[in-house]
């Protein structure tokens, strides 16, 4: 990703400079274009990660104020969207086989506001603060497993889901090294809470060819978490 990054930071300036334009002459934008898009692409931290990977729009209201809303899939945890598991009943890899199948969506939404400073010609220092919100959702589906190992005869089918609320107070920088297209750096602090829904498992067991099948409910929870978070911006102001 930083490879890509910077051979696409390196076309950009040598686009620029073919048309004459020169490092002196990059200036932050004015509210002549009030718009930007940008893409955060590193990201860390506890807690909600109200930066992670995502695509955000601003729009100046005025040349210091900006709304910003920010949209992103996966929850930052680094979970895989989906998994394909397989079991063998013997150590060696032989006689029967299980399966296990797992599927998670999530999503995270921010909506906020950003103060920017008076900085310099090039940089434009900003303090920020968004409210997040978010869900998700994970499925299993197994056959001779249950989720873990072989267990034969032993079906599970399983499902749950959450919602994220938080509010996150961040600080940062737009550095425009050519005319409109900048990087940045951001750091935040924040709070976040985790809502858990009740999760449903059918548990069937086949013995003597005869099915049994049980459901149980796990109650939902909550959960709370403060942390601090860091990612790198790249840009665009039109």
């Amino acid at each position: 990703m930083k490879k890509i990054l910077l051979t696409g930071c390196l076309v950009i300036a040598s686009a620029a400079a073919s048309f004459g334009q020169t490092y002196a002459d990059v200036a932050k934008a004015t509210n002549e274009t009030p718009m930007s898009i940008e893409v955060l692409v590193n990201n860390g931290g506890t807690g909600l990660n109200w930066n992670a990977p995502a695509l955000r729009f601003r729009y100046f209201v005025t040349e210091s104020i900006a709304a910003r809303l920010q949209i992103g899939l996966g929850d930052g945890s680094g979970n895989p969207s989906s998994e394909s598991l397989r079991f063998y009943e013997d150590a060696d890899g032989g006689g029967e086989e299980g399966s296990a199948e797992i599927s998670r969506a999530a999503w995270i939404a921010q909506i906020g506001g950003e103060y920017h400073f008076a900085g310099t010609q090039k940089l434009s220092p900003f303090v920020a603060l968004g409210v997040n919100f978010g869900g998700g959702s994970q499925s299993l589906s197994t056959e001779n497993s249950d989720g873990s190992s072989y267990a034969q005869d032993l079906n599970i089918e399983s499902e749950g889901g959450y919602s994220v609320f938080g509010v996150g107070l961040g600080a940062g920088m737009d550095f425009y090294f050519v005319e409109n297209v900048y990087v940045g750096l951001e750091l935040g602090f924040g709070f976040s809470s985790f809502n858990y829904d009740d999760s449903q498992q059918v548990t069937s067991v086949t013995t003597g060819g005869t099915t049994t099948s049980v459901t149980t409910v796990n109650p939902g929870y909550s959960e709370s978490f403060i942390g601090t978070n860091a990612a790198f911006r790249l840009g665009w102001r039109f």
